[in-house]
């Protein structure tokens, strides 16, 4: 530990399935001396994360430490970590909203989710990223922000709110990954890929397909390309997921170059291709593409979600809205940024209310 006190420091905020990918796919980088703390209100499994992540560091010969602490991420303990450490990098994995609750706690809510659209749990998404963001606007001005709860959405509304945030991880990243596996390609300029969270399920409009382009000309048959991902079981992607996600963070501490698609870089909707170079994070569009178009693109598309956040407001869109004017009323025209404690309040109102109640057999489980 003494001989990496000067390395960088990483705080991983979270214990799930994605904390650890992220940390195991890390320890086996190479990439320089690292420091990562991981924290999260259940400590045995912080502890057992660091313990999976130091043995696999140790065994690949990789100079990185890593320790465990016990913070709540919804607590002022967050503040007081990042003022104590003042981390070069800040990842969010915590999420007040499970997106595995419908296989492992299927619920009314979760018939809910899965009718009207992930986006509807958007002011569930946010809850933790925000208080994150805020923590390190108050204490850590210098720390860089990576959320991975559902960044599409999540970090214009964090821009929205003038707080900090560099970018998200997964969904643009692993589709970015997946292409590039069928494609026979790792991380090289020469493939470039827009691509929003609703692309980890074929479009219902063929059109509205992730966009990708090869030595600057379009890649055709992106939905054939991406057919093993899209078969793949959705948390086992995490293994893919928490790999691209420990090359940025590589990258970002070291100041080495990295190309990739991020989702909400620098705030935006939807994800793009970047470049990480120096420890700054650049959009690397191609040709003839603007950022407003690549914008537009994606605040369009990313309506299949069931959300947007534009001008300063969140608004819930087919589904989801039917969804809110049935269960919570008061959402129903959508809520300003700053109200989002009151949408919090609302949509965790139907929560714990429609959790007391059965899911519906699912298909298979009404077939003899």
């Amino acid at each position: 530990m003494e001989a990496l006190s000067g390395a960088p420091h990483l705080v991983v905020l979270g214990t799930g399935s994605l904390a650890r990918s992220v940390c195991c796919s890390l320890a086996a980088t190479r990439s320089g001396p690292l420091r990562v703390t991981v924290a999260g209100r259940d400590v045995r499994a912080a502890d057992e994360i660091a313990y999976l992540a130091g043995s696999r560091a140790l065994l690949s010969g990789a100079p990185i430490d890593f320790d465990a602490a016990y913070v709540d991420p919804g607590s002022p303990a967050v503040t007081e970590l990042l003022a104590r450490t003042s981390p070069r990098l800040l990842v969010v994995c915590a999420s007040s909203q499970s997106p595995w609750e419908r296989t492992r706690h299927p619920s009314a809510w979760t018939d809910l989710i899965a009718e009207a659209g992930f986006g509807l749990t958007l002011p569930l998404q946010a809850e933790i990223p925000v208080r994150a963001a805020r923590a390190v606007a108050d204490a850590a001005p210098d720390t860089l922000l990576i959320n991975a709860c559902f960044p599409d959405a999540v970090n214009p509304l964090l821009k929205t709110l003038n707080l900090p945030v560099l970018c998200g991880i997964g969904n643009a990243g692993l589709v970015a990954a997946s292409l590039g596996h069928a494609l026979g390609l790792g991380p090289t300029p020469r493939l470039k890929v827009l691509a929003h969270h609703v692309h980890l399920h074929p479009p219902a409009d063929p059109a509205d397909e992730a966009r990708a382009w090869l030595d600057g000309a379009p890649l055709p048959d992106v939905t054939a390309l991406l057919t093993r991902q899209r078969t793949t079981d959705r948390e086992r992607l995490n293994l893919v997921t928490g790999h691209t996600a420990a090359l940025l963070i590589a990258a970002l501490a070291h100041g080495h170059t990295l190309y990739t698609s991020l989702p909400g870089p620098h705030g935006l909707p939807g994800g793009y291709p970047v470049t990480a170079r120096d420890g700054t994070l650049t959009l690397d569009l191609p040709p003839l593409l603007t950022e407003q178009e690549a914008t537009e693109w994606n605040q369009r598309v990313g309506t299949g979600d069931g959300v947007t956040v534009h001008d300063g407001r969140v608004r819930f869109t087919g589904p989801a809205q039917a969804a809110v004017t049935a269960y919570a009323p008061a959402l129903a025209e959508g809520f300003a940024a700053t109200a989002l404690d009151e949408a919090q309040t609302e949509l965790k109102t139907v929560r714990d209310r429609l959790r007391r109640r059965a899911a519906r057999p699912r298909l298979e489980e009404r077939c003899p």
